[in-house]
């Protein structure tokens, strides 16, 4: 059986966030995004032969890439910061109505079982028009608008939200390579723009390793 998720709240003095929390907690704008054109050939390939989805597949490695960076499991909420011991990834989801539902989908290492995850919670929310929360994970939302190419998404901020996002729209084929421009928002009491570099090139890594 596995153990509950956790959510702790810290004090930001005491973490390694301390001075970012003081500097950015009452900032008026303080998420920071990041652009980089990732090569995912190899990605449409893996989808291809597996018959997974391109968008799963983009979401697991957004959540394996993740799991490596201790940023990610700290996060500020109204004014307080808090510690997770899980994470998880948010995708919209056309409902049979046609509006729009929010699924959050725990992440696992196991490629298989976030499929499985995934699949069945999309799946659910678009046949019961109802949106599903994960409030004890550390979320990171995302948002594919593949109908359309895109070099930047930049996502509104309200302090209710201060979770990371990754952003995409449609891929650029040409004969020798396949790119993506992804989005990458973030809080800067969470983490600093070195780290967000980081996170985005280390996204290309899972890509290429997967």
């Amino acid at each position: 059986m596995c153990c509950k998720a956790m959510k702790t709240e810290i004090n930001p003095k005491e973490s390694p966030r301390a001075q970012a929390f003081r500097l950015w907690m009452t900032s008026p704008m303080p998420m920071v995004t990041l652009v980089k054109t990732t090569n995912i050939g190899h990605l449409l390939k893996f989808s291809r032969k597996s018959g997974m989805k391109l968008t799963t597949l983009m979401c697991w490695c957004i959540g394996k890439t993740a799991s490596k960076m201790e940023e990610f499991l700290v996060l500020p909420e109204k004014g307080k910061l808090f510690r997770y011991d899980r994470l998880a990834i948010n995708v919209i989801v056309t409902n049979r109505n046609g509006g729009l539902n929010s699924c959050d989908i725990p992440f696992s290492k196991d490629l298989k079982r976030f499929n499985h995850d995934y699949l069945e919670l999309t799946t659910k929310a678009a046949n019961d028009c109802e949106s599903s929360f994960l409030e004890d994970h550390m979320v990171i939302g995302t948002s594919a608008m593949v109908q359309t190419e895109l070099d930047c998404i930049v996502n509104q901020y309200t302090d209710q939200f201060c979770n990371p996002m990754v952003m995409w729209g449609k891929y650029r084929k040409t004969l020798f390579k396949t790119t993506l421009p992804i989005s990458f928002q973030f809080h800067h009491v969470q983490m600093d723009g070195g780290h967000g570099a980081r996170f985005l090139d280390e996204l290309q890594k899972t890509i290429n390793a997967l």
